[in-house]
């Protein structure tokens, strides 16, 4: 039996005649996901990429001759000799006049759960061996988090996936309160692969044990669950005020544990000064907090009390929290808000982060150390904030805060980006276009005509996972997977691996790059460097028996993870990796940075786009993970159209809202705000508070040709705001978005976001 895994789940394959397969669950697999079944339909579809092409302008750009603007433009087929000629001259002209730092990899995204065949790392290892190259700093899932978590508890990327697990959170926690709920559809995926789905059960375990779940989020869908749970609705980005009247209301009436405060944590005291209205005049009580976020004084008192009541209380956020304006803030408030209530390092108590954001959260399991493919040194120093492409492009030279420091953009000429779609999750995306006419080259790996395709100068086909053979071996999840090859590749389609070894020999260091190693030698080498990682009781099984099965557990461990349980058993030993070893409640190193946006203690922001500020757009949109696929990934496929309706995104509405517009169920709608429009299908709900829209993310780009809308299909980023969460992190804020909508009165535009551009043919 053959299987293949992604970042949605291992999945059994069926051979049929030919090129025909079928993709059927793992038997180890809790709660199979359906969305790595979209690659069925999509892996020949007509979206597919057969021959390396490039953009004819840019062609007749060499030739000082008109050049039509990337997007609009159609293509040349050129043979793999002809394309590797034209890639390397142009990336040794740039660097020859510009300097490597002009070259920004902008690999990011969730290309291939296969270890080996990572396109950033061949990218990245490439581009390092010829000098180096601009690079990004953190993720649009949670860049603010990544940044603030440091200085305030430590390392973040430990925290992030030691978690307490959810075995000990149904045994010993009887209140979890999730702001921006536990929602099971971001549960179906988890970076490098997914043995089993086990998100569901865990939840539905803690329910029957009586766990008590308080989903403060906009969205009652965000946890779903038959019992035990309580929906507190409130608006959009102001769980910061929530928290901090909490923390207010709880220490007001000495529920503040001061015996933890006083061991665990530093600067509470100023931190207090802040809740009390001695900086600034305001108390953060709870009539402040209910102005603010439209629940009722008398809902907080009643989670406080509940809070009070509570022998063992779970505060949880997810991940999406950070994505808004002065993203940092829930965070930094939530860490406070848990050292109040003083469960933290606790069995079933504390903070966790972003549960059911990924299926390896607070799952039980032990970290499984591995390698990957080595990607060299980069001799370059400059990086981006990830989510700052688009300033990048426009101001060059420029300055711009991050972290403490004072930095200046690149000037970068040249983009090569292999793995990830940035017309997906960048925000703005009508700004973003325009920026990426600036650079003199844009070069892409991809494996289908999708808008990152459309906009580059040069296009390499790449091959999917199932074109290839690798294995799933995530330091996340306790299954290995080793990936059959199921079909030959599509059209001239290479792996990664081969267009850079390709790439390398027009540069004379083909063996450098492959260290003289087919991709069946350096699979092999990955697993058996990873297998001497580990502990002596714990060892893989030998490749080659590994191989023929198909698949390995990783024994789970004995004990539950408690998140920080260490250091509460002896700060002293086991102090936090920052300035003062505790819980920094203020933070002195933030304080000296002297932003306006970051002060030194968790803060509430008010001067930002959300519906407590008076604006013509009344609504506001919320743009989350959808279920059928990941992000943008097989949109192309017919998995993804159980989440559509006609082929057209569907935008999520109260019922209220849709009457006092005139509007109804199935009606096409235009979703728009002064930084552009977007076409979706109406459908009411009572899941979702009054005053908020929700838009699934993933929609492949399609501007209208005959009109001004930014896309026909129902791509929400063309309505998010493109700025930074604060000086301190400069993370993407995409959920700070103001919008209206109306009925589209006109015939709605033919979707041809899946077509391929008009391509002349090589001879």
């Amino acid at each position: 039996m053959k299987f293949t895994a992604a970042h949605w789940g291992t999945y059994k394959v069926r051979q049929k005649v030919g090129k025909n397969f079928e993709l059927l669950p793992f038997e180890q697999d809790k709660d199979p996901s359906d969305i790595g079944r979209g690659i069925e339909s999509a892996i020949e579809g007509g979206s597919r990429i057969q021959k390396p092409a490039i953009r004819k302008g840019w062609l007749q750009s060499q030739k000082k001759q008109k050049n039509i603007k990337r997007g609009d433009d159609e293509f040349v087929e050129v043979s793999w000799e002809k394309a590797f000629d034209l890639v390397s001259k142009e990336i040794k002209r740039v660097i020859s006049r510009h300097g490597n730092e002009s070259i920004y990899a902008g690999s990011y995204g969730w290309a291939s759960a296969g270890r080996f065949h990572h396109a950033q790392s061949h990218l990245r290892r490439f581009l390092n061996l010829i000098g180096g190259h601009t690079y990004s700093k953190n993720t649009y899932s949670y860049a603010a988090a990544e940044v603030i978590i440091p200085h305030v508890l430590g390392n973040f990327y430990e925290f992030l996936f030691d978690t307490t697990s959810w075995e000990s959170i149904a045994d010993h926690t009887s209140l979890l309160v999730a702001f921006g709920g536990v929602p099971l559809k971001n549960g179906q995926i988890n970076q490098g692969g997914v043995g089993s789905h086990n998100q569901r059960n865990y939840l539905n375990n803690a329910s029957v044990k009586g766990v008590k779940f308080i989903n403060v989020s906009p969205l009652k869908s965000d946890l779903e669950l038959a019992r035990n749970v309580e929906w507190v609705s409130l608006r959009p980005n102001t769980d910061v005020a929530l928290i901090i009247s909490l923390c207010y209301e709880l220490n007001k009436v000495k529920a503040a544990k001061k015996d933890f405060i006083d061991k665990y944590t530093v600067g509470f005291e100023k931190f207090a000064r802040y809740l009390n209205g001695n900086t600034d005049g305001v108390v953060k009580n709870a009539d402040w907090a209910s102005e603010i976020t439209g629940i009722s004084r008398e809902a907080i008192f009643d989670l406080v009390e509940k809070i009070k009541k509570s022998k063992r209380t779970m505060i949880s956020v997810s991940w999406s929290l950070t994505r808004q304006s002065y993203g940092e803030q829930p965070y930094w408030a939530a860490i406070a808000l848990a050292s109040i209530i003083g469960d933290i390092g606790k069995p079933g108590g504390g903070i966790g982060f972003g549960y059911s954001a990924m299926n390896s959260i607070g799952n039980h399991y032990k970290r499984i150390p591995a390698v990957s493919i080595p990607q060299g040194k980069n001799n370059v120093k400059k990086f981006i904030p990830v989510a700052r492409i688009s300033e990048t492009l426009e101001s060059p030279g420029t300055s711009f805060d991050y972290n403490g420091s004072k930095l200046t953009y690149p000037n970068i000429k040249l983009i090569y980006w292999a793995g990830g779609n940035p017309f997906h999750h960048h925000q703005d995306l009508n700004r973003m276009i325009k920026a990426w006419q600036l650079p003199e080259t844009v070069i892409s790996n991809e494996w289908c005509w999708n808008a990152l395709a459309k906009h580059s100068d040069i296009v390499l086909p790449v091959t999917t996972p199932l074109e290839r053979e690798d294995i799933a071996l995530s330091p996340r999840d306790p299954y290995m997977i080793f990936m059959s090859k199921v079909i030959d590749p599509i059209g001239e389609s290479k792996s990664d691996f081969e267009i850079f070894s390709g790439l390398a020999e027009k540069f004379d260091l083909k063996n450098d790059y492959t260290e003289n190693k087919t991709e069946k030698e350096w699979i092999r080498w990955i697993y058996e460097e990873s297998n001497a990682l580990q502990e002596n009781n714990h060892k893989f099984p030998d490749f080659d028996a590994f191989k023929d099965k198909g698949w390995y557990k990783h024994p789970e461990p004995i004990e539950q993870q408690i998140f920080l349980k260490e250091f509460i058993q002896s700060p002293e030993k086991y102090p936090l990796d920052t300035p003062s070893g505790k819980i920094e409640l203020f933070s002195e190193q933030i304080d000296c940075f002297q932003y306006s946006d970051c002060v030194g203690h968790p803060k509430w922001y008010g001067d930002k786009e959300y519906l407590g500020n008076t604006s013509k757009y009344k609504l506001h949109l919320l743009s989350n993970q959808p279920i059928f696929k990941l992000h943008s990934q097989l949109d192309n496929g017919k998995v993804a159209d159980n989440e559509k309706s006609d082929g057209r995104a569907i935008i999520e509405v109260n019922r209220r809202d849709a009457n006092v517009r005139g509007l109804s169920d199935n009606m096409v709608v235009k979703v728009f705000n002064d930084r552009g429009s977007c076409l979706a299908v109406l459908k009411t709900s009572e899941n979702i508070m009054e005053g908020v829209v929700n838009i699934p993310t993933g929609a492949w780009l399609d501007p209208s040709k005959s009109d001004t809308l930014s896309c026909i299909h129902g791509n929400p980023n063309v309505l998010t705001l493109d700025a930074g969460t604060s000086k301190l992190a400069q993370g993407p804020s995409s959920h700070t978005c103001l919008v209206e909508i109306e009925q589209f009165e006109k015939e709605p535009p033919k979707i041809r976001a899946f077509d391929p551009p008009k391509i002349i043919k090589s001879r």
